[in-house]
């Protein structure tokens, strides 16, 4: 969505952005090519492969890119560290890159047998691998529920459990090759996609990290700053929809959501779009993986912020 990215952010109109899902560095070239000379892009990623295949493909900007390894969730102590209190545009685009799935022993992709590791910062952090072999059957059921809406999650955790028992599951093949034993086919989407969804989303500790940016964005935007969020799961949606309702109407923490963020009167945002943007139907047969984006835009007016 990356046309619809450059116009709600309103690129032409130049300013300082931040593209806190940085990946290979995609959005930031449009929005880039499509503003001023004196724009800068803070391009903020986790996994230091996609910020050097970034740097990469954007040496022609190099002077207007300044890239940061990091998390999304930490964008206030970010701007904090470079000096910046607030920021013309935020774009996150919460999907996992091309570099990601392609890249050998990352184990994002059960299209191939690597590790089933699914860091994006392979340096940090607790393996899936290590998780599955630690981890009890309550916890299992619950994260396929919850992180991936896997309506099979009481018998799938059961079988993942008595396989690892007798022989811990290794790659992303051996468990993607157990999921299709349980999980009946059917329709275009493989019966390991939402089991590998909700790992990877557990690893990663992506929706506490959504949580926390919603908590604390609207600080770091400028009056006429905007926000695009894209999102490929029901659940960070929901997360962003109910955010954006709770800014405009100036409500409490309604959602039960955030502890520091409590505006008491009317913050000063409002939609920019009531309903998701989708992408095209070009654009999801130019791009499969497009298919279950959706875009919410947010501006910060005058008021409490």
């Amino acid at each position: 969505m990356v046309q619809e990215v450059v116009q709600y952010l309103r690129c032409a109109r130049g300013g300082l952005f931040v593209d806190g899902t940085l990946g290979t560095g995609g959005h930031t070239l449009a929005i880039l090519q499509h503003s001023p000379a004196t724009t800068q892009v803070i391009g903020i990623d986790r996994d230091p492969d996609g910020l050097a295949a970034a740097g990469e493909r954007l040496k022609g900007f190099s002077h207007q890119l300044h890239p940061v390894q990091g998390k999304f969730g930490d964008l206030k102590k970010i701007l904090s560290s470079l000096g910046l209190k607030s920021v013309d545009g935020i774009l996150l685009d919460l999907g996992f890159s091309s570099l990601q799935i392609e890249s050998p022993g990352r184990g994002f992709s059960f299209q191939r047998d690597d590790p089933l590791d699914m860091r994006m910062d392979l340096t940090q952090g607790i393996s899936a691998r290590d998780w599955l072999a630690q981890s009890s059957q309550k916890e299992l059921i619950g994260i396929l529920k919850e992180y991936g809406e896997e309506r099979w999650a009481k018998r799938l955790a059961g079988k993942i459990l008595a396989h690892q028992s007798k022989k811990p599951i290794q790659t992303t093949r051996e468990l993607a090759e157990l999921i299709g034993r349980v999980i009946p086919r059917g329709g275009r989407i493989h019966p390991a996609t939402r089991t590998f969804q909700a790992l990877r989303i557990l690893i990663n500790d992506e929706l506490n990290q959504l949580k926390s940016f919603l908590g604390d964005f609207l600080e770091t935007l400028k009056e006429g700053g905007r926000v695009c969020l894209i999102s490929y799961h029901s659940l960070e949606d929901r997360l962003i929809k109910q955010t954006f309702l709770r800014l405009e109407r100036g409500v409490g923490d309604t959602f039960g959501m955030f502890e520091s963020f409590q505006p008491k009167r009317q913050t000063g945002f409002r939609r920019v779009n009531s309903k998701p943007i989708v992408p095209t139907q070009r654009e999801k047969q130019d791009n499969p993986r497009s298919r279950g984006a959706k875009l919410r835009v947010g501006e910060k007016v005058e008021g409490l912020l």
